[in-house]
């Protein structure tokens, strides 16, 4: 946490309202997002319960369990949320434009650029919290490795058609939620955080009702922030039933106590009936349906209110580049579905490991890159901490290299009120039409003017070309980090991997991965 996002936090409990850590939105909001509110039931881990689900925000889609011990109603459950779920996944698969890739021939190593097309666009799903998205990830698991009544007519507990599909989106959205800056997965909790700050610690802020409370209070409740959140946390009803349902997908126990459990041995009582009476077992059936219902809309209309709050801040100028990755990883996947590839192994090999963390640790600094580039509010945190500085040029002297066929080389005098942090002979960048232009560290005066050589991007001639080099009076910000990271040392082939590191890994994902709870909801 910087000392500025540390300051605007003090500056909300002063105020008794969030503030604003960031002047545009940093994450790519699609035109129609799909909400998914799950619920788990208590004392298994994983168990569904219930879940709202659908792109209309009038008229959400209410999937239950009534039963979740019962794995055919689980199945049920899968099997109803594959139907909502795969064709939205699916209405972006065959919009498509033409374009290129770089791959790198497996022999000599060299790279080319390869045609290929690219979705459009991309599905997006919204869930409340982050343990909304450890949820989906849970559930592609349990679901990608089941083997259908088609597939293995043997097979105990035969999966719905597509739901093993399912869970291979799932993982797939998942993963990809971990690679920083990804859009195709978000918490609404996460969506806020990163543009507020609240008077509370960031555990409390993973309550998506306490968060909202502190970014946009309800006038009709009244008192601060901190008052309107507690409330949220805290406040029960006359039952002692919580006001502000949990946003899961853990429920509340004493809703779980109370109502749901009796709600529960109902409907056991009205199945176990002789002779069963379907009039019962349907009464019983909604009852519990009307409360998980009850429990799960106060999350869905804050999940959709999120989206309002983060839809009104400008998007960010390198928003699209970030999701233009996404729907790269959004086509990958579709290429791999249709081209019958296995489904994703439940432990990576060490290569493949290394370099899904490589690429996770150089997408993390170019997000901390874009993000200061397009936000004044990032940046002075950038300068703050003395890893970036602004000033105004109050001189410009020309000089050249001494070769053949000079190149432009001028001085530049910045004056400057930040602190850069330099150490030694260091290089600086500007964005220039949106590209990095580097310079040299070559002295800071006495008053803290900063003498720097510019080096590049002037274009081929002796004469810098009009726009490159910065005049005097021009305000100028310039950075110490790199605007583009450069990539790791390249990694062998998994076949190639060496003793040392595991070895070669075994012919298919069940020779290394033993099954455990998490594959068996």
């Amino acid at each position: 946490m910087s000392l500025l996002t540390t300051l605007a936090r003090l500056e909300a409990v002063r105020a008794g309202r969030a503030r604003p850590l960031a002047t545009v939105r940093h994450r790519h909001l699609t035109d129609r997002p799909l909400v998914f509110v799950p619920l788990t039931t208590a004392g298994e881990a994983g168990a569904p319960l219930g879940a709202l689900v659908g792109t209309d925000r009038d008229a959400p889609r209410l999937l239950v369990v009534p039963q979740p011990r019962d794995r055919d109603l689980r199945w049920t459950f899968l099997a109803d949320l594959a139907e909502e779920v795969l064709p939205y996944i699916d209405a972006y698969a065959d919009h498509v434009e033409p374009a290129e890739r770089t791959e790198t021939d497996p022999v000599t190593g060299k790279k080319a650029k390869v045609a290929t097309e690219l979705c459009l666009d991309a599905p997006q799903i919204v869930v409340p919290s982050p343990a909304g998205i450890e949820y989906v990830r849970l559930l592609g698991r349990s679901m990608r490795f089941r083997r259908t009544a088609e597939e293995d007519p043997d097979a105990p507990y035969p999966a719905p058609a597509r739901v093993p599909l399912l869970g291979r989106w799932f993982t797939h959205l998942a993963e990809r939620s971990r690679m920083p800056g990804s859009a195709l997965l978000l918490s609404a909790t996460g969506l806020l955080s990163r543009h507020w700050a609240t008077g509370q610690s960031s555990l409390e802020d993973q309550h998506l009702g306490a968060l909202l409370a502190w970014i946009a209070p309800d006038p009709k409740t009244g008192g601060t922030g901190a008052e309107q959140a507690l409330r949220a946390e805290l406040a029960r009803d006359a039952q002692g039933l919580l006001l502000v349902p949990p946003a899961g997908p853990a429920t509340d126990p004493a809703f779980d106590n109370k109502l749901l459990a009796p709600a529960m041995a109902r409907f056991d009582a009205a199945r176990a009936a002789d002779p069963a009476d379907p009039a019962a077992r349907s009464a019983a059936e909604d009852a519990v349906r009307a409360l998980v219902a009850s429990q799960l809309r106060p999350t869905w209309d804050a999940v959709w209110r999120s989206l309002d709050l983060v839809r009104e801040l400008p998007p960010g100028a390198h928003t699209e580049q970030r999701w233009t990755g996404d729907r790269w990883s959004y086509t990958g996947h579709r290429d791999r579905v249709r081209a019958g590839e296995p489904p994703q192994p439940r432990r990576d090999d060490a290569v493949t490991a290394a370099r899904k963390l490589g690429r996770r640790e150089t997408e993390q600094v170019r997000l901390d890159a874009q993000e200061a580039l397009d936000d004044p509010l990032v940046m002075a945190a950038r300068r703050f901490a003395g890893e970036a500085f602004a000033g105004e040029i109050t001189e410009v002297v020309m000089e050249w290299t001494d070769s053949k066929r000079p190149s432009p080389r001028p001085l530049l005098a910045v004056a400057t009120e930040d602190g850069p942090q330099f150490d030694g002979p260091a290089k600086v960048y500007r964005s220039l039409d949106g590209r990095a232009q580097t310079a040299e560290h070559v002295r800071t005066e006495e008053d803290g003017t900063v003498v720097l050589r510019l080096l590049d991007k002037m274009g081929r001639g002796r004469e810098p070309e009009p726009g490159t080099v910065p005049e005097k009076g021009d305000q100028v910000c310039w950075t110490l980090f790199e605007h583009e990271p450069r990539s790791g040392p390249r990694l062998p082939e998994p076949e190639d991997t060496p003793w040392t590191h595991g070895g070669p890994p075994a012919a298919g994902p069940e020779a290394t991965d033993p099954v455990t709870d998490e594959d068996m909801l």
